[in-house]
């Protein structure tokens, strides 16, 4: 009998979508399951409803979850200067946090250890590199390494954006980068570390990841370092993956208070990825460069 009932369930929700085939009833219901979750949470649930908190202004283009609305949102509270970024871990360049910043107007530099995904990325962002708005440095990053491809880049010692992705000595690249001050820095931090406890992944040069919680640092360490090197933590992603800083000096009054872990921890939520139903086509950034 329940079996009968949902079924019909399922059958009248395909009908009211316009769906017929198994497959895309299922791609299409998990959609609308996740779209309902984040807007239920982002719009209901008292935690999001104060206009400081970033969560709010999530916004998925090219980045994996929401990061590029956060991105969007701190840079209007904050301004740029320099539009240049620097990205550390990018992959193929079709989805990460600075392509949406290239696209429109930025420049800047991105890191990348695999070197398939580094050619794969010049292939894609060709017409970006070829106008002199992208550097692309296939390179494994260490703190032996990592501020002589700033200075050969010449990335200017107050940018605008960084953002650092590499599964594994995150937190020792951005202490070791102290001389550079960006504006906007943005860490993917361990979230299966919980808000509270202080844990970093002990350095290791030539650390690969083995795809289990041994990565990074918690959110409670990246806070302390950040408050070390002169930044505030202004907010998490909504799917828990990454952290966001603003340098001291251009926070007054513009972020959510208390500054703290604890108030800006969000946990694992990876089950709101959406893939979008139209695959992104590098040849749509040749067009981008015409029309500039």
């Amino acid at each position: 009998m329940i079996r009968k009932i949902i079924k019909k369930l399922l059958h009248q929700l395909r009908l009211s979508l316009g769906i017929i085939e198994m497959k895309a009833d299922l791609s299409v219901m998990k959609s609308v399951i996740i779209e309902e979750f984040i807007s239920r949470e982002l719009r209901e649930n008292n935690r999001y409803k104060n206009k400081k908190r970033l969560n709010q202004y999530e916004m998925q283009i090219y980045s994996q979850f929401g990061e590029d609305g956060i991105i969007e949102e701190i840079i209007k509270r904050v301004g740029s200067k320099t539009k240049y970024f620097v990205e550390i871990g990018t992959g193929d360049g079709m989805e990460n946090n600075t392509v949406n910043l290239l696209v429109n107007g930025w420049k800047g530099l991105w890191l990348d250890a695999d070197q398939n995904l580094c050619t794969l990325a010049r292939q894609n962002l060709d017409p970006f590199i070829t106008k002199g708005k992208l550097k692309i440095d296939q390179a494994f990053v260490d703190t032996d390494n990592v501020t002589k491809f700033f200075e050969s880049a010449n990335v200017p010692k107050e940018f605008d954006f960084l953002s650092i992705d590499i599964d594994g000595n995150d937190y020792w690249i951005w202490k070791k980068l102290s001389t550079y001050k960006p504006r906007i820095v943005c860490m993917e931090y361990n979230v299966t570390i919980g808000p509270t406890a202080e844990w970093i992944m002990k350095y290791n040069k030539s650390h690969i990841s083995d795809s289990t919680n041994y990565f990074g640092a918690s959110l409670k360490s990246f806070e302390l370092l950040g408050r070390s090197l002169g930044y505030t933590l202004v907010g998490c992603s909504f799917a828990g993956t990454n952290v966001f800083f603003v340098r001291n000096d251009l926070t007054k009054n513009k972020f959510l208070t208390p500054s703290t872990s604890e108030n800006f921890y969000e946990p694992a939520r990876y089950f709101i990825f959406r893939k979008s139903l139209y695959p992104k086509s590098p040849k749509t950034f040749g067009d981008y460069i015409q029309q500039k």
